[in-house]
This record gives C-alpha cells, sequence and structure tokens, in this order.
C-alpha cells in the first residue's frame, strides 16, 4: 500500500470531521508533526450522549481537556457536572488572562480565543468542602450503592436486600445511618426474632455482620452524607438566565481517605437521574453532560451487581439525553462492557516504563480503528495538551483518528479565588433548600418511641440558614430572586426535562439562576394513582368476595408499587415513592 502524502493525509481527516450541526470545538490536527489550523477536529453535540473516555498519564492534560469542552457545552446551553478532585474545575466561575504565549498558542490553532466566565455551582457531599451541601437519604441510596461503601460479600449484599425490603413493607423510612441500624438491631432482637425469621434468606450472623460495619461507617464521620434534605438531581439541570447551561462543580477534598464513598455517590446520582428523566430519543443536544473523574474508584474491586447496573445504566440513559465522559488513566481502568459504549475517544499521552505499561498501551492501540498514524510511537511521545482523538460522526460512524493540539480554556485553569467561591455560594438559592439538615420522623424515632431530632446545624463552611427558610418570604429574599422565579424555573424543569406534572403556580416570569424549586414542608402521605388504581381492584375483589380479600389485595398493590419504584441499583428516591 502507497504512503499517503501529508496532502492526503489533511484531506482524510477535514473530509471526517466537516459536520453539519452545532460541535464541540477541541483542536487542530497535527500531520507530520506540523500543526494545521485548516484541519479542525471537532465533535458533534448531539452525539455527546453517545458517552466517551478521556484517558492518558499523569499530567498530561486530561483535566484541562475537560474544562475546555465544559466551557463549550456551558455556552450551548448544556448544564454539565464535573467532580472537582483537585480544586482546578473551579476556575471556570473566573475569566483568564491573556498571555502572548496563550496568543501564540490560539492562533496557531485558529482559535477565537476570548476571556470568560462561567455561570458555576458549587456542591459538596455532605457539606465536606465549602459547597452546597449534597445528600441522599439511606432508602435512595439503596442496597447495592450502600454495599459497595460498605465492602459487603455477595452473601451479606443479598440480606441487606432483605433488610430494605423489610424497611419498605413496614413503612420503615430509612433517612439516615441511625435508621438502617435501628431496623438491623430490632431485627437482631428478641422482639424482632418473629419477624426475622420471615425473612427466610437474613440470618441473625449476617446481619450482625451488616451492623458492625454500619457503626464502622458512623466511625469514619460518614453519617453526615446521609440524611434530608435529600438533594433533587434536577438541580444539575439548569441553566442561566443567558440561556449557558449551569456548570454543577462537586468539591471532593478529601477523596483519598473516602474513595469508595464519593465514586458510588456519584453513581447514585446518575442513577437517580437515569429514574427520573423521561425516554427522549435523540436530541440536537443533550440534557446534562456528566464528567466522572478517577473513574477506575468506580470498578475496583466492584460486586458483579454493582458492574451490572453501572453497565445497565449507561447504555440506557443515553436515550434519556444524558451523556457520560470516563475521566481516568488508561482505557483498561474501564470494564469491556463499559468501555464499548464509550463512542467519543480523547486519548492522551501514555507511559510505556513497565512491562505493564507496554501492555496497556498495546491493547489501547488496538481499540483505536486502522489510521495513518504509528500510534504506539504517537500515543507514547504526544506533548502535554495533545490527544490522539475519534469521535462518532451525524451519521453514527466513527471520525478518522487525529492526534489534535487542543484548544485553550477561556477561564482560568486552576482554581478561583475562595472569596469568590463563598460569595457565589452564599449568593446560591440552593443554600436555603439544602444548607441545613433536617432530622424528620423515620425508622429509628418509630422503632424507639421517640420524637424527631431537632433541625441540625448548617453544613460545615456554611452560613446558618433561619428556621423560616421554607417560608415564600424567605425564599423571595434568597439571593434577590423573587418566588415567581422559583417557581418558573421548576415548572420548566419538571415538565420540559422530567417530563412530568408540575404542581407549581403558572407564571410568565422566565426562570432565573441558580432558582431550584422553592422549598416545601415534607407533604402528609396521600394516595397516588397507582394506590388508587389497586384501591379499585381490591374493591372490586372485596365487593364479591369479603372485605378480607379487599385487605389483602390492598397490601400487595402497595407492595408491589414500592418494589417497582426500586431502580437498576436498588434506588428508590422519595420523590417516586
Amino acid at each position: 500500500m502507497a504512503k499517503k502524502t501529508t496532502a492526503e493525509k489533511l484531506a482524510t481527516i477535514q473530509q471526517g470531521y466537516t459536520l453539519e450541526g452545532a460541535t464541540i470545538e477541541l483542536g487542530a490536527a497535527i500531520v507530520d508533526g506540523e500543526v494545521h489550523k485548516e484541519a479542525q477536529v471537532r465533535l458533534p453535540l448531539a452525539m455527546m450522549n453517545r458517552h466517551g473516555l478521556v484517558a492518558g498519564a499523569t499530567g498530561t492534560g486530561k483535566t484541562v481537556t475537560l474544562h475546555m469542552i465544559a466551557e463549550q457545552l456551558s455556552t450551548a446551553g448544556v448544564p454539565v457536572f464535573l467532580a472537582d478532585i483537585k480544586g482546578d474545575l473551579s476556575g471556570l466561575a473566573t475569566p483568564a488572562t491573556g498571555s502572548e504565549k496563550l496568543a501564540a498558542r490560539t492562533s496557531a490553532l485558529g482559535q477565537d480565543w476570548q476571556a470568560k466566565n462561567f455561570p458555576v455551582e458549587f456542591l459538596s457531599l455532605g457539606g465536606d468542602g465549602n459547597g452546597i451541601p449534597v445528600r441522599a437519604t439511606i432508602t435512595s441510596f439503596g442496597p447495592i450503592l450502600l454495599s459497595r461503601i460498605m465492602d459487603l460479600n455477595d452473601t451479606q449484599e443479598s440480606s441487606l436486600q432483605l433488610i430494605f425490603h423489610f424497611a419498605d413493607q413496614k413503612n420503615l423510612e430509612l433517612i439516615d445511618l441511625k435508621d438502617l441500624r435501628a431496623v438491623i438491631q430490632f431485627l437482631t432482637s428478641d422482639e424482632g426474632k418473629a419477624e426475622l425469621a420471615e425473612l427466610g434468606g437474613l440470618s441473625k450472623a449476617t446481619a450482625g455482620v451488616i451492623l458492625r460495619e454500619l457503626i464502622g461507617l458512623e466511625a469514619q464521620g460518614m453519617e453526615k452524607f446521609f440524611g434530608e434534605p435529600e438533594f433533587d438531581t434536577a438541580e444539575l439541570l439548569r441553566t442561566a438566565p443567558d440561556g449557558r447551561g449551569v456548570v454543577s462543580c462537586l468539591e471532593l477534598p478529601t477523596l483519598q481517605t473516602k474513595p469508595l464513598l464519593f465514586s458510588t455517590f456519584l453513581m447514585w446520582l446518575l442513577a437517580d437521574l437515569f429514574e427520573e428523566l423521561p425516554e427522549a430519543g435523540d436530541l440536537d443536544k443533550p440534557k446534562l453532560v456528566f464528567f466522572l473523574d478517577e473513574a477506575h474508584l468506580l470498578f475496583n474491586d466492584a460486586s458483579k451487581a454493582f458492574l451490572e447496573a453501572i453497565t445497565t445504566t449507561v447504555r440506557l440513559i443515553r436515550s434519556k439525553g444524558v451523556g457520560i465522559f470516563f475521566v481516568t488513566q488508561t482505557p483498561k481502568d474501564v470494564p469491556a462492557d463499559v468501555l464499548g459504549q464509550l463512542a467519543n475517544r480523547v486519548q492522551h499521552a501514555l507511559r510505556a516504563f513497565t512491562p505493564e505499561d507496554a501492555k496497556a498501551l498495546k491493547a489501547t492501540v488496538s481499540t483505536f480503528p486502522v489510521s495513518d498514524y504509528d500510534l504506539e510511537e504517537t500515543l507514547t511521545s504526544a506533548g502535554i495538551g495533545e490527544a490522539v482523538i475519534t469521535v462518532m460522526n451525524e451519521k453514527g460512524a466513527p471520525t478518522p483518528v487525529a492526534l489534535t493540539r487542543l484548544r485553550a480554556p477561556e477561564s482560568v485553569m486552576g482554581p478561583s479565588t475562595d472569596d469568590l467561591i463563598k460569595s457565589t455560594i452564599a449568593a446560591s438559592s440552593l443554600l436555603a433548600k439544602y444548607g441545613t439538615a433536617v432530622d424528620n420522623l423515620s425508622a429509628y424515632e418509630k422503632l424507639n418511641g421517640k420524637t424527631a431530632a431537632p433541625t441540625g446545624d448548617a453544613a460545615p463552611g456554611q452560613p446558618p440558614v433561619p428556621s423560616s427558610a421554607g417560608s415564600p418570604a424567605s425564599a423571595r429574599s434568597t439571593a434577590g430572586t423573587s418566588q415567581a422565579d422559583i417557581d418558573a424555573e421548576a415548572r420548566r424543569i419538571e415538565e420540559e426535562i422530567l417530563g412530568r406534572p408540575s404542581s407549581r403556580p403558572a407564571s410568565s416570569t422566565p426562570g432565573s439562576f441558580p432558582a431550584p424549586p422553592a422549598p416545601a414542608p415534607v407533604p402528609a402521605p396521600q394516595q397516588t394513582s397507582q394506590d388508587s388504581m389497586f384501591g379499585d381492584i381490591a374493591g372490586a375483589l372485596g365487593g364479591a368476595l369479603g372485605g378480607g380479600l379487599k385487605s389483602m389485595v390492598r397490601s400487595m398493590g402497595t407492595q408491589l408499587g414500592r418494589d417497582l419504584m426500586r431502580g437498576v441499583f436498588g434506588t428508590s428516591s422519595r420523590r417516586r415513592r
């Protein structure tokens, strides 16, 4: 086969990346050692929900790449979620400063660079950091994800699922760790002996092991990550008043001490989105793009059930308009079943210092289409800010492989100042909704005959929120956001994005950023349409065959409804119960 000329190689790349719809501009192709700004490498915006992989050795520029892509997604009106491992991504809120070196680089790439900042919402897990606290209830988190954190084996995980089933059946709300501990203590007590026997597959010894692991979590200070108010993942789908997508930036300052907790919590966010969002089909742009940094933490020592749930979520969430990009060092960090679903590849340089590295390099090369590059040499010699790229074009076919010098971000490539971060958090209307922990009546109180504990203090680093924060007057005063703005944005998210009827009053006022649904008291239990349907069945059968059967059918219907509400990870949001 005749060797191609530089012009022929360029023509292949130009033709492969000539796209009709909106795109994310990645950079300019490098062919035969030279950057060619006439050969732009880009990713179709409509194909961002086909998922992707950003990989490369430490220090090769992965974080800057996802920073640059996040900027363009926000500009295109697409909300973005980022896990900020090192704190560098907070710089999205601060315009970058130009320099001669930067101007020379962007000019060579054909990039029209302008300093910009972007609408950022700072979040933190349970208040572990400066951001708005993100919490989940135990029942919403589910047994599979919780087993992952507790490092349970398959048998213990199955037993934990039985405990969740028992709590669902007995209307014992599992809000925080003490609720789950109270249920297990009850089942292992003399009083709960009969209930434990009815569960069949749950032994007292296994329940005791789970209880000890649970107490271990409490000893590590993990109780603050679970509780109420539970974070509504619809908050991740917001746009700013100017139409740009909101960038939700989750701080992970203590990742190294709790890696399993953080990676599993991110999977909970995805699982909740998966359960909440309606089918959307093919869209011009995704509803949300989710970047999972340090993705290998998700898969290390994962159970079979956990891996199957991840694979199912990645495969099916695409049709709901959500794109997931895994960010890690080598493709071998991602299981083959998941890797096969990642159509968009940005591969930074790899190092081959050891025999294991050499195997990883060969495996990585084998996953790319045939190209005009010697990929083994290219991947070991690529510079910082350069990557080998192939993506899915608008027709669903892979684009030509292109070594690319990537575009420069327009916001700061590093952390924003503490003052800017704190002022942004203080001005956020999410602070009134999530800043103060509450402890409502739940399993612990029911089993111990106690009243609900008082409302907790605001999360660390947050200003205390008055007890009247849930009132309309307080909501109107938060960050200067009116109640009409909050209601309008809440209606838009619920009706246009989540595809569910909204109970919010109609308003002609356009939504504003940040504008989550207004805080509201927890409603009393009410009959759902599903309960009503089973009630009708029970009434008909009961009238013909007697009141006892009516009661039995109603009980069966309620339990079936609860079982159906648990998702692929065993998750179950209170919004769906």
